[in-house]
């Protein structure tokens, strides 16, 4: 039951239970990330569709241990998918949004901060999906039937190892934020 200390939820699922024991295990057997995983958590884990056979594992991590994650992410990341075969994993901050202040709602508090607007709550969002990749440009493209979609370009430099999980990182980002989103690399450099 020391796996179950990795969680902060009171009654963890079993997919929550297994991403304990794989960071138990994890922090057991690796020497090289074992201070630095020793002290984290995690709130939650969820499975996402990403196609028809692929699913990907969402790992909601404290916002104030995310920090402490992107130091050893790229490695507990190749060794949570070793893991979970046939399962891209992704990392995720919790983050909180505030609903916009209406005559009717308003009361005598501080103005809300522009981090936990909408808009910055989905960007960081997307920061977060693509950690260890450069976000190079975003464009949004408005169809003729008015519906939006986010062109998000990712850095070329890392193209031969991230070419795999862009339908992951498309079908996450639906699933959090409810925005169409298609991950590419630029036809030339910047």
């Amino acid at each position: 039951m020391a796996h179950l200390r990795k969680i902060q939820k009171e009654k963890p699922d079993q997919l929550e239970v297994d991403v304990a024991k794989a960071l138990v295990e994890l922090e057991l057997n690796l020497a090289d990330i074992r201070p630095d995983l020793a002290p984290l958590k995690f709130i939650s884990a969820r499975e996402v569709d990403v196609s028809g056979t692929k699913k990907a594992i969402v790992i909601v991590v404290p916002f104030v241990q995310l920090q402490q994650y992107r130091k050893i992410q790229s490695k507990l990341i190749r060794e949570l998918e070793k893991k979970f075969s046939g399962k891209h994993v992704v990392l995720v901050g919790n983050r909180r949004i505030l609903k916009k202040e209406t005559k009717t709602t308003k009361i005598k508090r501080q103005q809300r901060p522009y981090s936990r607007t909408v808009t910055a709550v989905h960007a960081a969002i997307l920061e977060d999906l693509t950690f260890p990749i450069d976000i190079v440009k975003k464009r949004t493209r408005v169809r003729s039937d008015t519906s939006k979609l986010l062109k998000i370009y990712l850095d070329p430099k890392e193209q031969a190892n991230v070419e795999g999980k862009l339908d992951t990182f498309t079908a996450v980002y639906k699933r959090l934020t409810g925005k169409d989103a298609t991950f590419e690399f630029p036809a030339h450099d910047f």
